[in-house]
């Protein structure tokens, strides 16, 4: 039987005004039943809050139900929180603490950071520093099999929250709130999230906690920000919802994903940490890898050097699919331009792009009809995973590396674009750099997949028009290899003799570390 939903309202900033916030709660329980708990973020005692605390602190009034605050965010307020561990200020009315985590004998978990990020060291006795948001985030993060937490409750904002979501009006989310909040965020996976603080309301789009096609899914969070009670513009301060803690619900129920759904806000923010790393010598550097894929394929995952991760199972042997028409890249196919193939492996092949962007601009291709890598059978994924280890042993020999991309638009037969660039032109970042740059110039969202991946990755899910030369054209700018001129593979067409000469030159180059003729 499944556990009944807990009814939870949320407040933002009370500023003492305890009759008008306990007055409210009152009047939403008479129209629509009781509710088990309210939790306030936010600033809850105000400069003129004496006269009115009194009144709760002694007893004479009570609050009407169970209630969990936040503690000072300002000096003013310090002496209202006399325990930092956290303590019942009043009858109902309980201080949570300085940091911690609240677990309800429901299994409803809550987690809670007080005060504001500081500006200084010793953080202030309002302020929280990044030790408090590092022990709170190993307290949680320590625990097996830890998932996530049900509600984070925080009073400022997380910085950058509205990236990739709906406006936040007049809140410049670039700019406002807490890195260390989104950090803790990131970590800490709530399936809800609240803060006060800016006297405005903004309920964010749910965003996801994993990478697409790349990660098991799991939950997704929503932040809510209210704003201060009784303020005179009616901005929404109170907000009512229901839930199931995570520790009783089906998995299957709980990473249900709402079509609404946005990537994570601060994937770009948690990868600016580690930016003290000493930089890759060029034989350490990763391999460049971009996707950019229809949306056809959501849910599925993209394996990364031919493993998949998770629990699924590897995919089993199976007859590709027939082509629906002539393919110019199944090798038993007629129309195939055989004269440019350079390897020929049991599941794959390798042959010179026509047109290429330089002589040894390769393709990796399925010799069976596969539309994309999510598509491909275990056995054609490791070997596809065989020729990009060669070719990378191949293109360090010469002094290159070199950035591999596949586009699933437009195209019916999977081919992995290969193109070396001198290792002694650019690093890995430039690379990564230049396609983001143009990118968003394109107005073209591209998302780093997966974090914990030996290979820098982009993808690009498509929404609409995409223009199919794109990986090509940011290779050939200015920024990179500056051919312009050959963006476009139709101006570089050569005579078929000379491209019969240059697959032979680059055969006979490979030949050493072709497993191909080896196997």
């Amino acid at each position: 039987m499944a556990a009944a939903p807990l009814r939870v309202l949320a407040c933002g900033d009370v500023e003492g005004r305890l009759e008008a916030i306990f007055g409210r709660v009152r009047a939403i329980q008479a129209k629509s039943g009781r509710f088990d708990m309210l939790l306030c973020v936010g600033n809850f005692f105000g400069s003129t809050s004496e006269a009115e605390w009194a009144e709760y602190r002694t007893g004479a009034k009570k609050a009407p139900i169970p209630t969990y605050v936040l503690g000072a965010n300002n000096p003013d307020t310090l002496s209202y929180f006399s325990d930092v561990s956290g303590c019942e200020l009043a009858e109902n009315i309980t201080y949570l603490g300085r940091r911690g985590v609240y677990s309800g004998c429901s299994g409803l978990q809550i987690a809670y950071l007080s005060g504001t990020e500081a500006q200084q060291q010793p953080a202030p006795a309002h302020c929280f520093g990044a030790k408090d948001v590092a022990e709170l985030k190993a307290s949680l993060l320590s625990t097996p099999n830890f998932r996530g937490v049900d509600i984070l409750l925080t009073s400022p904002w997380p910085r950058d929250v509205g990236t990739f979501a709906n406006s936040a009006g007049e809140i410049d989310t670039k700019k406002c709130g807490s890195k260390l909040v989104s950090d803790l965020a990131a970590s800490l996976k709530p399936r809800y999230h609240f803060a006060a603080l800016e006297k405005a309301y903004y309920e964010r789009l749910p965003y996801r906690n994993h990478m697409v096609l790349q990660e098991t899914p799991q939950h997704v969070t929503r932040f809510i920000a209210l704003a201060d009670v009784g303020n005179t513009s009616k901005k929404k301060y109170l907000y009512a919802f229901s839930i199931v803690p995570m520790s009783s619900m089906d998995p299957a129920e709980l990473v249900k994903q709402p079509q609404d759904v946005t990537e994570n806000p601060y994937r770009k923010l948690r990868k600016e940490t580690p930016k003290s790393k000493a930089p890759l010598s060029a034989e350490e550097e990763p391999a460049c890898q971009f996707f950019f894929d229809l949306n056809k394929h959501q849910g599925k995952k993209r394996p990364s050097e031919g493993k998949e991760g998770g629990d699924s199972q590897p995919k089993q042997a199976k007859k590709p699919p027939q082509p629906t028409g002539p393919c110019w890249f199944c090798l038993a196919s007629p129309e195939v331009e055989k004269h440019l193939v350079v390897s020929i492996g049991t599941h794959c092949y390798l042959a010179l792009a026509k047109g290429g962007l330089s002589p040894d601009h390769v393709l990796i291709l399925p010799i069976g009809h596969y539309q994309s890598v999510v598509d491909l059978s275990s056995e054609v994924l490791e070997e596809v995973t065989k020729y990009k280890a060669a070719l990378k042993e191949f293109f360090r020999s010469k002094g290159k590396r070199y950035v591999l991309f596949e586009r699933n638009y437009r195209s019916q037969h999977l081919q992995l674009q290969v193109i070396p660039v001198p290792l002694d032109l650019c690093t890995s970042e430039d690379i990564k750099e230049a396609f983001i740059t143009q990118a968003q110039e394109q107005q073209i969202e591209l998302l780093e997949i997966p974090e914990h991946s030996d290979i820098a990755q982009l993808f690009h899910r498509i929404r609409g028009r995409f223009p199919l030369q794109f990986g090509r054209a940011v290779l050939a700018s200015e920024a990179l290899l500056a051919q312009p001129q050959r963006a476009d593979w139709r101006q570089c067409a050569a005579p078929r003799p000379e491209e019969a000469a240059q697959a032979r030159a680059f055969r006979r180059d490979f030949e050493p570390f072709d497993f191909s003729l080896r196997d």
